[in-house]
């Protein structure tokens, strides 16, 4: 593997089709797509300061490196990559990418980031930023915060373990979500979404969990969440604390310590097909 040390790549296409490259303590300045198609590249303290630098390339290692925001839509239609201690400032990072693993990466701009993207690995991985992993699938998260509203939107296949989310509308009209150990903040969580589970979840939402389509939560807490469950279907939802209000749910199991409020409108569900328990009632 050819090694370039404290080089500044400077004109568009600076090191284009590159194959079997090792690039330590560089800059890339001015100058769009430096490493557009390239293979088997191995980046270690580089500096990105311009657009689209690893745009159609395979087999890709990132190691200490930043992008700064100049440097947006930097990785597309990419696949095979890893990126380590590593800080991302730029926005809509990573589109129609596949096999990804980010570990100890700050992501303060992730404005459209992992869109349409599968095989996503994240470990410790702090983002700021609207819509993120829109439509991705294959999903696996640990440690993680998120401070951005929509995240999710369409997603597929995700597993995460122990995150902290103040997102409005997340994991909207996904498919296949489980996660657990965490804690999320934000209005309208999960509508028109299926087969999502929750476990050991602390969860502040407004108007959560409606319109969904088998809903599990074990042992969570539901806080400041009010009209919960409006017309979901194949609810199993086991809450260890209060729930303000519950709304027209279509069927299922809902188990919590007490609920302020019990909404059934007739005229819209069967109510014998939900079963309702107030623990403390029962004591």
């Amino acid at each position: 593997m050819k090694k370039l040390e404290q080089g500044l790549f400077v004109g568009e296409r600076a090191l284009y089709n590159s194959k079997d490259l090792e690039i330590v303590d560089s800059t890339f300045m001015d100058g769009e797509s430096p490493l557009k198609e390239s293979r088997n590249i191995k980046l270690k303290n580089c500096i990105f300061k311009w657009k689209y630098p690893l745009w159609y390339c395979n087999h890709v290692e990132v190691y200490n490196t930043t992008w700064l925001d100049t440097a947006r839509s930097g990785i597309w239609y990419t696949h095979d990559l890893k990126i380590i201690d590593s800080f991302i400032e730029a926005p809509k990072q990573f589109r129609r990418s596949s096999d990804i693993n980010l570990e100890n990466v700050t992501i303060p701009n992730a404005e459209e980031t992992f869109w349409t993207c599968e095989n996503i690995t994240l470990k410790n991985v702090v983002a700021k930023g609207n819509y993120f992993c829109m439509n991705s699938k294959n999903i696996k998260i640990e440690n993680f915060t998120l401070a951005g509203n929509y995240a999710f939107d369409g997603a597929k296949n995700i597993e995460i373990h122990n995150a902290k989310m103040n997102s409005k509308d997340s994991f909207w009209n996904c498919e296949n979500v489980v996660v657990y150990d965490s804690t999320i903040i934000g209005e309208y969580l999960g509508w028109n979404s299926k087969n999502i589970k929750f476990v050991n979840c602390t969860i502040d939402s407004e108007q959560g969990m409606c319109y969904m389509d088998n809903v599990t939560m074990e042992n969570c807490k539901l806080l400041n969440c009010n009209l919960c469950f409006e017309f979901c279907h194949d609810i199993d939802a086991t809450i260890h604390s209060k729930i303000d209000s519950v709304k027209n749910p279509y069927n299922g199991v809902i188990k919590a310590l007490a609920i302020d409020e019990v909404i059934l409108d007739e005229n819209l569900i069967d109510n014998s097909k939900t079963i309702i328990i107030e623990e403390k009632k029962n004591v």
